[in-house]
């Protein structure tokens, strides 16, 4: 099946749902992770107000090349983060997943394993893609870790590829999944779901 662009949608797993980002969603994504520099080490800088994560979901949501969702954790009914579809290309049956963040309370849970198991589901078996590429900077280890869980493999690391909001140049390590790796990992991130 030839790939298709990804739209806004609503994707509903065990633990999590993915919709569309909006407006509505700002004082529970605040609530979550605003005002922590942890949480934004590696996006900053860190939104100190409401109207600070606002500009920032605004920027997001103004990249014509994104698919931004809102991160609802089920038990709670609550935004807990967001995450994106980038640097989608149709032709070449590929896309991004990234410019993710969760508040500092859903680490280690289901919730990224549960956003991850329906973005790259719908990314292979609904819009016919062929890599999903994933990507952090080399100094964040948990990060790292987190994808490698997933069952993305290391690619590599482009060095001074972007610059950090602190002035300093950051390297960013790749990993990618491809669609013939995707039914084994699938079960798998289901078996831990």
């Amino acid at each position: 099946m030839p790939a298709t662009r990804p739209l806004p949608v609503t994707l509903t797993g065990a633990h999590v749902r993915v919709e569309p980002l909006a407006r509505h969603h700002l004082d529970d994504l605040f609530a979550a992770g605003g005002d922590d520099d942890e949480v934004w080490r590696w996006l900053g800088p860190t939104p100190r107000t409401p109207q600070e994560l606002e500009a920032k979901q605004a920027a997001l949501l103004a990249e014509e090349s994104y698919v931004p969702f809102a991160v609802i954790h089920l038990a709670s009914g609550r935004a807990v983060g967001w995450t994106t579809y980038l640097d989608i290309d149709v032709a070449n049956e590929h896309l991004e997943i990234g410019s993710t963040w969760y508040g500092r309370a859903h680490w280690r849970s289901a919730v990224n394993t549960g956003t991850k198991l329906l973005l790259l589901t719908h990314a292979f078996e609904e819009l016919g893609m062929g890599r999903v590429q994933l990507k952090t900077d080399h100094l964040n280890e948990r990060s790292q870790k987190a994808i490698a869980r997933l069952g993305a493999r290391h690619e590599g690391v482009l060095r001074r590829h972007r610059r950090r909001p602190d002035g300093t140049w950051r390297d960013t390590v790749y990993f990618s999944l491809l669609a013939d790796e995707w039914p084994e990992t699938k079960a798998r991130l289901t078996g831990w779901l």
